[in-house]
């Protein structure tokens, strides 16, 4: 990981409003479900401190936040991000990444040639695709290609690069 990324901030949730009128709030959640977003009790360099964080039953959770008491601070926080360093999740094993460590690396090919940015991750369900902004061509258009995340298609990847096996880039 690239030092600057290290503190970077992680999105792991989003407010996507108050829940009933005691300051609670619904969650959106972008991780593993609620039990990975328990391991943090901060979020956004600690001006949110987690007091009850629990599963609601639909794939989000619901949060209550030390610093909201009532339900106008909780509709206040709607569309907030909640982010933690990088730095605070857990290490990887070899072969695992996080999203966040792959976006904004520079895409080549195997012969070293640019290809351009990885800008998205996405997963449609059978597993994670990148998607890689090409440089801008001469009529000013960036043109953009997917990648899907498996070794033959991607054979190597780390903090300085992401490698893109040729037949793939020429999408």
């Amino acid at each position: 990981m690239v030092d600057g990324q290290k503190d970077r901030a992680v999105t792991l949730a989003a407010v996507t409003g108050a829940h009933g009128v005691t300051g609670e709030v619904r969650l959106k959640l972008f991780g593993e479900g609620v039990a990975a977003l328990k391991r943090y009790r901060a979020f956004n360099d600690s001006t949110l401190t987690v007091s009850k964080l629990r599963d609601d039953g639909k794939g989000g959770a619901i949060a209550r936040f030390a610093e909201v008491t009532d339900r106008n601070a909780a509709e206040k926080l709607r569309g907030t991000a909640l982010t933690v360093p990088r730095s605070a999740m857990p290490a990887l094993q070899d072969g695992e990444y996080y999203h966040a460590d792959l976006l904004g690396l520079p895409a080549i090919s195997e012969e070293g040639e640019p290809l351009g940015t990885c800008v998205a991750v996405e997963n449609f369900g059978a597993g994670d695709v990148l998607e890689i902004e090409c440089p801008a061509s001469e009529d000013g258009k960036r043109r953009r290609f997917m990648v899907p995340m498996t070794p033959v298609a991607v054979p190597e990847w780390n903090e300085a690069c992401i490698v893109v096996n040729a037949a793939f880039a020429e999408q």
